[in-house]
């Protein structure tokens, strides 16, 4: 069959029927409905002579002819994208674009401030939406457009994802000021010691902070769990328990600020976007602009 006679959006809903793995979810990224993908499905099928996908309890699997183009697929649809992105003319002051990313309340805490100081001044039209994505629906909302960028710790796989270092959180501990116990420095003991707040969304279990602690044979005493780091330091600022948190963040209060007594490993942040926003001007202007906060 000749090319001329194929409707190239055809191949825009193979390939996500094949990153979701599931119709309905294809038809929510490619914002149509999902007769619509199954119609799509069913001439691509007429095209190949081949089911390409098969419904299964684990979703829509590929057949082995479907693995065999997918990479072609791909990556035409990727040269289009860049052709259409590098035509593209994104003028900051100008724009009234609003961008949408995904952070936990450390990172909101940490970057928006700075972040929305800078839109101002160079993209005043410009709205920001933050919120937090779910680790596991990062990629799928990145597809879909409903999230411009994410900023994550480091995925193990990151499909149809680019990402890049972004900076490296290291971790102290902080207690108020005038604390009766704690001096300019702290030992084990003295940490241990002490009361400790726990910032989780989660009920129950131990946070990254007891890595190192786990590794001693040790455990510290969690007096209190909150949902958010920008409630733990006033909390902290009132009472005498300590909270092991990134330095950069302990800095915006007024808190008495000291190095871990155990080795804890610095937690790495990434950005994430998707791979079909690579060349987007837009997206390359915001992804620098976060990169610029994060040196």
């Amino acid at each position: 069959m000749r090319l001329n006679k194929v409707d190239l959006n055809l191949f825009v809903v193979f390939d996500a029927i094949y990153m979701q793995g599931n119709l309905t979810r294809a038809a929510e990224v490619l914002c149509i409905t999902q007769p619509a993908v199954s119609n799509a499905l069913s001439r691509l099928r007429l095209i190949y002579d081949d089911a390409l996908f098969v419904r299964t309890g684990k979703g829509m699997v590929p057949t082995p002819l479907a693995e065999n183009i997918v990479a072609g697929i791909q990556s035409a649809l990727q040269l289009m994208a860049t052709s259409l992105q590098e035509g593209q003319i994104f003028e900051p002051l100008q724009t009234e674009k609003t961008f949408r990313l995904s952070m936990n309340d450390m990172a909101e805490a940490m970057i928006m401030p700075k972040l929305l100081t800078l839109l101002q001044e160079l993209a005043p039209k410009a709205g920001i939406e933050c919120c937090y994505v779910p680790r596991e629906e990062i990629e799928r909302e990145l597809a879909a457009g409903s999230l411009d960028i994410a900023l994550d710790a480091p995925f193990v796989s990151v499909g149809q994802m680019q990402t890049q270092a972004l900076l490296k959180q290291r971790y102290a501990c902080a207690v108020r000021r005038d604390h009766p116990k704690v001096g300019d420095t702290i030992s084990l003991d003295e940490y241990l010691a002490l009361d400790h707040i726990q910032v989780s969304s989660r009920r129950k279990g131990r946070g990254y902070e007891d890595i190192g602690l786990n590794r001693l044979g040790r455990q510290r005493k969690i007096k209190m769990r909150v949902q958010h780091y920008q409630v733990a330091p006033l909390l902290v600022a009132q009472t005498d328990m300590a909270l092991t948190v990134p330095i950069s963040m302990a800095q915006n209060y007024d808190l008495k600020i000291l190095e871990l007594p155990y080795s804890l490993p610095a937690l790495d942040w990434n950005i994430y976007w998707h791979k079909s926003a690579d060349q987007d001007q837009a997206n390359l202007w915001l992804r620098a602009l976060i990169l610029g906060l994060a040196l």
